[in-house]
C-alpha cells in the first residue's frame, strides 16, 4: 500500500512539475520592448526558411511547417499548439509566433469596420473603398494585484489571433492609417530589394494574401500562401496580383513597427510588464511609399493614370516590379523567362490537385447540388469556400493568360533589338517553345477517377482544358479536371448536375475574379445568358500555337 501511495505521489508531483512547465512556457514574455533591426532580419530568415520547405513540398500547412527542421523553433513546441491558418491569417500566426518564441511584444487590429465614404458598402473583406481599424488587441503583461497575467500564447496563436484577423485588415487606405491608437497593422513599402524581403506581405484586393519568402538576384519574387482548406503553397508573383484603387490598399506591405512605452522590467518574472503599444508614423518609416499605388509619378488625383518609369523606359507595373528588385541591371533571356512561368504553372496546376482531392477525399461530390450558388463563388463560407477552387483556377488561367502574352512581348522586343533582351540562339520561337514544352512534358498533374483508376497527363494537356475544369465542388472529380469522352464515362453526375456544368461555363471563361457580383443564381437563371454573368469567350492562352508560326 505504501509502495502505490508513493507512486501515486511521484506521479502527482511529475504531472504538477509538467503542468508549471507547460504554463511557463505558454507565457508570452516581452524581453524587448521594440523589434530592433536584427530581430527584422531574423524574421525574414525565419520566413524564408519555412517557404523553402513549402517550395520543395516538405511541408503543406503551417502546422506542419513547425515540426519541420527549418523552424529554429522546432521542438519547442507543445502539443497543444494546433494551428489552423488560412489566408490572411498566416500573415499574423508567422509574425505572432515568431514574435513569442523572441520575446517581443505583439498587437493587431481586431475589428474592422467600413470607411465612411460614398458607395462604401457590403463584406469588408471586398469594400470598394476599404476599412479602418475600430479596435485593437496588444498581447502584453498585466499587473493584477501583486501577480503578473501573461497572455497564454497557445491560446493567442490557437484562437485569439486566427478568430479576430482576416482579409478585411489588409484592406486599407493609402493614407491616415498611422493613428497612435487605432493604427493599421501594415504599411505601403517601397519597391526596392530593401523593402521587400522575406516576411513582406502581398495583398490582393480580390481578397487573397500571400508572404514573400525569396527574392532572386534577377528580381523575381516568390510567395508563399494558405487556403481555406489549411494548406500551404507557393508561387511566382505576377499578373494574378492586381492593381486596385489605393483606397483598398493593394500590393507591398511591411508589418508597421511599433515599441511598448511605460513598461516596467519585473526581475522576478523575467519580463516587462504593462506599457502601451506606440506605433511609428508613416513619416517616421524610410522605406514607406506610395508608388505601388500612383506610380512613380505619384498621380494622386487619379491612379490609373499612375505611370512606372527606371532608367530602363516606362514600364508596366509588374516590369518595373522586376526591374527595381533585380541586381544590377536586367538582363531577359527568353528561354528561362518562359521556363520560369512554365515552372510556376506546374506547381500551381499540381496544388489544385491536392486541392481537389481533398474535396473528393470530403465526399461533397456525393451531395445534391444546392439549388443556388453562393451569393459570391469567390468569396463565401462554409463547405463551398473550404472545396470549390474558383480563386484558385482564375489565378491558374491568368498566369497562362500571362505566358502566353510573355511569349509574344520577348518576341516583339527580339524583333526591335531591344537592348534588355540577351538572345544568341537562330530561332527564338522555336528556342521559347522547346523551353515550355520541356517543362510541360515532365510536369505530371494526376487525379483518381471515380472508378478508382489513375488518370495523368502533362501541364499542355492540362492547359487544352483549362476552361473545361469544374471549380464546383460537387461535380465528379472529371468534370473538375475537364474531362471528355472515354475519360468522362465514369462520372457518376447525375443530369441535374451536368446541367449546372454547363450552365456556369461563362464563369469558367472569365479570369477576373468578380466580388462584386452577385452570383446566388438557380438553375435556371444562371443558364439564361440575359444574367450578365461570366464572359462568352476565353481569352487565348494557347502559347503553342503562337509560337508555332
Amino acid at each position: 500500500m505504501k509502495q502505490i501511495l508513493k507512486t501515486v505521489m511521484i506521479i502527482t508531483l511529475v504531472s504538477i512539475t509538467s503542468i508549471r512547465a507547460f504554463s511557463q512556457t505558454a507565457d508570452w514574455k516581452i524581453k524587448k520592448t521594440n523589434w530592433t533591426d536584427v530581430d527584422e532580419k531574423e524574421y525574414s530568415e525565419f520566413v524564408s526558411k519555412i517557404g523553402e520547405a513549402v517550395e520543395k513540398r516538405q511541408c503543406n500547412s503551417f502546422q506542419s511547417c513547425l515540426n519541420h527542421p527549418n523552424n529554429p523553433y522546432r521542438g519547442s513546441d507543445t502539443a497543444m499548439l494546433k494551428v489552423f491558418a488560412d489566408c490572411a491569417k498566416l500573415s499574423y500566426v508567422m509574425r505572432g509566433y515568431f514574435s513569442w518564441k523572441k520575446g517581443l511584444p505583439f498587437s493587431f487590429a481586431s475589428d474592422m469596420e467600413l470607411r465612411d465614404v460614398p458607395n462604401n458598402e457590403g463584406d469588408k473583406r471586398y469594400s470598394k473603398f476599404g476599412n479602418y481599424v475600430n479596435k485593437r488587441t496588444d498581447l502584453l503583461p498585466r499587473k493584477s494585484g501583486t501577480t503578473v497575467k501573461f497572455t497564454n500564447a497557445i491560446s493567442a496563436l490557437n484562437q485569439t489571433i486566427i478568430n479576430s484577423v482576416y482579409s478585411a485588415n489588409f484592406r486599407v487606405n493609402f493614407e491616415g492609417i498611422d493613428d497612435a491608437k487605432l493604427f493599421s497593422d501594415f504599411y505601403p513599402v517601397e519597391i526596392s530589394r530593401e523593402g521587400i524581403v522575406p516576411g513582406t506581405n502581398i495583398y490582393d484586393p480580390n481578397g487573397h494574401v500571400a508572404i514573400v519568402y525569396k527574392v532572386t538576384d534577377d528580381g523575381r519574387v516568390y510567395f508563399i500562401d494558405s487556403h481555406p482548406d489549411n494548406s500551404l503553397t507557393s508561387g511566382l508573383f505576377g499578373t494574378k496580383f492586381v492593381r486596385s484603387n489605393p483606397g483598398q490598399g493593394a500590393g507591398f506591405k511591411n508589418f508597421r513597427p511599433y515599441r511598448v512605452v511605460g513598461a516596467e522590467y519585473v526581475t522576478e518574472v523575467a519580463s516587462y510588464v504593462g506599457g502601451t503599444i506606440v506605433p511609428s508614423k508613416d513619416s517616421e518609416l524610410p522605406l514607406h511609399s506610395l508608388v505601388n499605388f500612383f506610380g512613380t509619378n505619384l498621380s494622386t488625383t487619379d491612379w490609373k493614370k499612375g505611370i512606372f518609369q527606371t532608367d530602363q523606359g516606362t514600364l508596366s507595373y509588374y516590369d518595373f516590379v522586376r526591374v527595381k528588385l533585380s541586381k544590377g541591371n536586367l538582363k531577359l533571356n527568353p528561354v528561362s523567362e518562359i521556363k520560369s512561368l512554365a515552372e510556376d504553372l506546374c506547381q500551381t496546376a499540381q496544388d489544385r490537385a491536392e486541392a481537389v482531392a481533398g474535396g473528393q477525399k470530403s465526399g461533397i461530390q456525393k451531395k445534391s447540388h444546392p439549388d443556388r450558388l453562393p451569393v459570391n463563388i469567390y468569396g463565401t463560407s462554409g463547405e463551398w469556400e473550404e472545396y470549390s477552387t474558383p480563386s484558385r483556377d482564375a489565378r491558374l488561367k491568368t498566369t497562362f493568360t500571362e505566358l502566353r502574352g510573355l511569349a509574344e512581348n520577348l518576341f516583339n522586343m527580339y524583333n526591335q533589338r531591344d537592348p534588355r533582351l540577351v538572345y544568341n540562339g537562330a530561332n527564338i520561337k522555336q528556342d521559347m517553345l522547346a523551353a515550355y514544352l520541356a517543362v510541360a512534358n515532365k510536369c505530371q498533374i494526376q487525379y483518381i477517377k471515380s472508378n478508382g483508376e489513375k488518370k495523368s497527363f502533362n501541364l499542355e494537356q492540362a492547359r487544352t482544358r483549362l476552361f473545361a475544369l469544374s471549380f464546383d465542388p460537387y461535380h465528379c472529380v472529371e468534370l473538375r479536371w475537364g474531362a471528355t469522352g472515354d475519360e468522362l464515362t465514369t462520372c457518376g453526375d447525375d443530369v441535374t448536375k451536368k446541367q449546372w456544368y454547363q450552365a456556369e461555363q461563362r464563369l469558367r471563361n472569365q479570369i477576373e475574379r468578380r466580388y462584386d457580383v452577385k452570383m446566388d443564381f438557380s438553375l435556371a437563371e444562371l443558364s439564361s445568358t440575359k444574367n450578365g454573368i461570366g464572359i462568352e469567350v476565353a481569352p487565348d492562352t494557347d502559347i503553342v500555337r503562337f509560337l508555332s508560326h
